[in-house]
């Protein structure tokens, strides 16, 4: 009997209609496109609609998923929502909401919050319910609505940030590859490099934490770009040498679309020629947890993925936390 793995059944991607690109960004603080260009390599980035959330862009981005693996939501058995927006502070979980729409009735659900680096952990978390054979159908989205929990007068971070929604679903299969190493890491004291100070238990929602723009994400800009520079090819070294391989090995690297400054550091750091390197931060910004699972739909839909092709994806967040996975696509 054939030893049990996981694969990628399915995918889907969605990203709002709307398109703000560095020009309108210009009339709303002290910038340029020319800086933005050359500080972070987008172009342009979505911005969700007054009438989608987290979890309505989460549903459409998994719809097209469950369609290709040809899964009936009644088939899922849990669906994981990896966010640093939910729908609600605290509870209940998005992945709860999602659950009620998409219908999946028989499903468990619940959220991941690691900040960018949210997907990461959700799939990694999602292969094992499948790999310890609890499970077969698995549903993991990472989806973020940046554009509410920024202030759009602080262009340290406003230029930065996108909005959209990526999903994936696992499946149990005796198909050799699908996850073969993973690295998780966080380094709790550089918690408030990047964070949102007011709206949980600690800071609750208050006047004065309105007035101060308490609620709106605050990030050490320098410090994230080093530790990201430094945790980036690190992370991916080390799963690679779980797995028994090299950077030479990787057939295409998918890293956190956050800057494209951070991405080519990675890439020469891992000495990969930029063929094997996945970017689209110029179209979309940082989607956070949205960042990887578009990015890949995207590589696929390019045909940059191939049976038994070996994939790095890779991603760094609010925690500061780390999370990186090698993947033999079966």
């Amino acid at each position: 009997m054939s030893e049990l793995t996981v694969r990628i059944a399915g995918w889907g991607k969605y990203l709002p209609a709307r398109v703000m690109d560095n020009h309108e960004i210009e009339r709303l603080v002290d910038t340029s496109d020319e800086w933005i260009r050359a500080r972070s390599g987008i172009v342009e980035r979505r911005i969700a609609a007054d009438d989608e959330t987290t979890c309505s862009m989460s549903v459409a981005s998994a719809r097209p998923a469950l369609d290709m693996a040809g899964v009936d939501p009644l088939d899922l058995e849990l669906i994981i929502v990896a966010t640093g927006t939910p729908d609600h502070p605290g509870f209940p979980a998005t992945g709860s909401l999602v659950q009620q729409a998409l219908g999946a009735t028989r499903a468990g659900a619940f959220d991941v919050g690691a900040g960018c680096g949210a997907f990461g952990y959700g799939l990694v978390a999602g292969a094992q319910f499948v790999l310890s054979g609890a499970h077969r159908n698995v549903l993991v989205v990472g989806a973020d609505v940046m554009s509410r929990v920024i202030d759009w007068r602080d262009r340290s971070t406003c230029v930065l940030f996108g909005d959209g929604a990526g999903a994936v679903v696992l499946q149990a299969s005796d198909t050799l590859g699908g996850l073969r190493s993973f690295v998780l890491g966080s380094d709790g004291c550089g918690a408030p490099r990047l964070y949102i100070p007011a709206g949980g238990s600690r800071q609750p929602a208050s006047h004065d934490s309105v007035e101060n723009g308490a609620h709106y994400l605050k990030m050490d800009g320098r410090d994230v770009y080093r530790f990201a520079t430094r945790v980036i090819p690190e992370s991916i070294l080390g799963a690679l040498v779980k797995a028994g391989l090299a950077p030479r090995d990787l057939d295409l690297l998918i890293p956190h679309q956050a800057n494209s400054r951070i991405i080519e550091h990675a890439r020469k750091k891992l000495e990969l020629p930029p063929e094997r390197v996945f970017v689209n931060v110029d179209k979309y910004g940082n989607t956070s947890s949205a960042s990887i699972p578009v990015a890949l739909c995207e590589a696929l839909e390019q045909g940059r993925i191939a049976r038994g092709d070996i994939i790095g994806m890779c991603a760094f967040g609010a925690g500061l936390c780390w999370a990186a996975a090698i993947w033999e696509w079966n």
